[in-house]
């Protein structure tokens, strides 16, 4: 594990691997391990593997308080430059999607591409709001429950359907032990206000934008209208609900594989 520190803030990284960098950035209430370690050992084979934990998650710290896609951006940016990467690959899960977008768009000659798994513009829409106020309320009443919830809503019927009771334990209990409860909340506040639409025109970065079939936390409309937003951008869809780095590991890893193996000009 390293550390950088950067405007007020300590944030923890992982480094993996050899050759072109390639920066991952969980997503809400993840961490650089929870998200990202089980498709490391792939990745690492033919990249430098670059795991950033922003504020709220991991051993990141800071000062307590509302967050900015402006923080969490130099938070992944620092790290990035203090692994030795100029310019890198840049792929981000859901949240991290948005910081994805965010450094993108205000740092493009540091992104060779980008790859924005379930991301989202904006979650000031009714029902993004009303997921994120139940969330932020069975957090402060029942944690049990919001894992539960989590899994229920992260996982497609069909992937739930084939755990058994002890599974089911197991994942619920996952959930529970990798969450920073403070953090979490404050990164869920941050998906309720958050608003990246006027930015997206302005990614000149190569991007493929891939939305989940069974979502039911951030709706595969999302992803659509992210690569509908940004200049050249591509789309694909995965047979999975949200948490498709758990659900259908291999097939997002063939997606970004493909995508940033495109030889660049």
């Amino acid at each position: 594990m390293h550390a950088v520190e950067v405007l007020g803030t300590r944030v923890t990284y992982a480094v993996d691997g050899q050759g072109p960098a390639l920066v991952l950035v969980a997503g809400t209430g993840g961490n650089l391990d929870s998200n990202w370690a089980h498709l490391v050992e792939p990745l690492a084979s033919r990249h430098t593997v670059i795991r950033p934990d922003y504020s709220g998650s991991g051993e990141t710290t800071d000062p307590p308080g509302d967050l900015s896609l402006d923080l969490l951006a130099a938070q992944v940016l620092a790290a990035a430059t203090a692994a030795g990467a100029e310019t890198f690959d840049l792929a981000g899960f859901s949240l991290g999607a948005c910081v994805a977008a965010q450094v993108a768009a205000t740092h493009p000659a540091r992104v060779r591409s980008l790859t924005l798994l379930a991301g989202f513009a904006s979650g000031q829409d009714p029902r993004m709001r009303m997921q994120s106020d139940l969330w932020l309320d069975l957090i402060r009443h029942d944690p049990h429950d919001f894992a539960r919830l989590v899994l229920l809503t992260g996982f497609s019927p069909a992937f739930l359907g084939r755990m058994d009771a002890a599974q089911l334990t197991q994942w619920t209990d996952a959930v529970l032990v990798s969450n920073r409860w403070e953090g979490i909340a404050r990164q869920i506040r941050l998906d309720a206000s958050l608003d990246i639409r006027p930015l997206l025109p302005r990614i000149a970065a190569p991007t493929l934008s891939i939305g989940c079939a069974h979502d039911a936390m951030v709706p595969k409309e999302h992803a659509r209208a992210l690569a509908d937003a940004i200049p050249g951008a591509r789309h694909a869809e995965l047979d999975s609900g949200h948490l498709a780095p758990f659900e259908q590991p291999e097939a997002f890893l063939d997606l970004l594989t493909a995508f940033i193996d495109i030889p660049r000009a």
